[in-house]
């Protein structure tokens, strides 16, 4: 049997916490309406995040330059997404990762498989670079890096 002094004590407690989970529930409780108190862009970001292994950051944006770099120039000049970005972190070994590739479509319907598109990237990039791509991405990248994710983002405008 709990004695008179703890049972005041542990009743005085729980009110407190339902007083604190009541006053927390209403602050993170939020209002916002889409549309109405922020836009959410049409754009969609496609994000990969990568972890290269020290000492191995130049060598793999050098295969970057030759295998992603030119298969995104190429889908940007059909029109198949409207940008691209590498980013990379000045900690490169703190984190989860320490690089990111980033590529802008116009809509999510873009992001879609398409066989015509595909037929086109796959005329303009040519054989000889699919071959190229093929080696690097399958033989030399996994001795550098590890893809850590992949994210699809979109801005969000506050009003």
């Amino acid at each position: 049997m709990i004695p008179m002094k703890n049972r005041s004590s542990s009743k005085l407690l729980i009110a407190a916490a339902a007083v604190m989970a009541v006053a927390v529930a209403t602050v993170a409780r939020a209002d916002l309406t889409p549309w109405k108190d922020y836009q959410v862009s049409d754009a969609v970001w496609q994000v990969t995040t990568v972890k290269v292994d020290a000492g191995m950051g130049d060598a793999y944006l050098e295969g970057l330059k030759k295998t992603w770099l030119t298969s995104m120039e190429t889908q940007k000049k059909l029109g198949n997404i409207e940008d691209y970005k590498i980013f990379r972190s000045d900690l490169f070994m703190s984190g989860e990762f320490n690089m990111m590739l980033v590529v802008k479509f116009k809509n999510t319907a873009d992001m879609a498989p398409n066989k015509a598109k595909y037929e086109a990237f796959m005329k303009e990039w040519g054989e000889a670079r699919q071959k190229e791509a093929k080696d690097l991405s399958q033989k030399t990248y996994p001795t550098m890096r590890k893809i850590t994710g992949q994210y699809d983002f979109r801005e969000v405008t506050l009003k």
